[in-house]
């Protein structure tokens, strides 16, 4: 939060600042509408009024959607507390090493565990795989079902425009030229109004940061994904899908990103293309 709140301090243009870009977005969203139900009338009047009854409807209560994610964590919360607590039972017997061993186990393990069972050997080998996983820079674009990542068929379509370019999947219209600022978590992120935010990826937690954004660049991620979503729904250019961006783009490396075409341009230079301050958006 502070870190959002750092980047929304460094608004100069009051145009640019979240409320007044909150308020655009509003009216545009409101203008869309109307023309929607202007559209339809022409041809099915009853149909525009249910549409636009339903749309309305919608943007009343899209923001409700969040609301079951915020449910279902107090109740996982408190299951984790009550295992944390059972598992500092258990390292107290001598049984684990420490409280979150517990979390490593099966319910039947950790009942096995409670009876006598060694087990730590078992842990071990569990945490180093967790470990080793989570120190990942990438997860695999598809993971079936029994844990297979199939070979990723090979992509030409960069080689078409040249090494200066990276090739992404299209995820939010508009074109954007700004600074790339790398960030791998959002409490990390120390960005300024126009900047280009390249991550890994992004879920709710990264919202805040997104007010202030010229642009949007993940590595993984889908269109219908929360990071798109949010950048077409505050008018962000977004590129999604881009291999191992995060190590082939440098931090404050300017670049031209386009959300219809998928395509980011590298420019050779740290200063932006016809202006002298790297935060003016184009």
């Amino acid at each position: 939060m502070f870190a959002a709140l750092a980047g929304y301090l460094q608004v100069s243009d009051p145009e640019q600042a979240p409320p007044a870009r909150f308020a655009r977005a509003a009216v545009e969203a409101e203008t869309a509408l109307a023309e929607l139900i202007d559209r339809a009338k022409r041809t099915r009047p009853l149909r525009a009024r249910v549409a636009g009854c339903l749309l309305r409807r919608v943007r009343e209560l899209a923001g409700l959607r969040e609301l079951p994610k915020f449910l279902w964590l107090s109740p996982l919360a408190e299951v984790r507390g009550q295992l944390l607590t059972a598992g500092a039972d258990l390292a107290g017997r001598g049984l684990l090493e420490q409280s979150e061993d517990i979390m490593f186990l099966t319910l039947d393990e950790a009942l096995d565990a409670s009876r006598g069972a060694d087990l730590p050997a078992v842990v071990t080998g569990r945490r180093r795989e967790h470990e080793r996983e989570v120190r990942r820079r990438q997860g695999p674009g598809l993971l079936l079902s029994d844990g297979t990542n199939p070979p990723e068929v090979p992509d030409d379509t960069a080689a078409e425009y040249g090494p200066d370019v990276l090739v992404g999947q299209p995820a939010a219209a508009g074109v954007a030229t700004g600074p790339v600022r790398i960030v791998h978590h959002p409490s990390e992120a120390r960005l300024r109004p126009g900047d280009i935010l390249l991550a890994p990826t992004t879920d709710p937690g990264w919202t805040p940061l997104f007010l202030t954004l010229g642009g949007l660049i993940t590595e993984t991620g889908s269109t219908i994904a929360h990071g798109p979503t949010v950048a077409r729904e505050y008018g962000i250019p977004a590129v999604i899908c881009v291999p191992e961006a995060t190590t082939r783009l440098t931090e404050g490396q300017v670049v031209t990103l386009d959300g219809a075409t998928g395509l980011i341009r590298m420019h050779l230079t740290q200063e932006l293309p016809g202006t002298d301050d790297q935060c003016d958006r184009p």
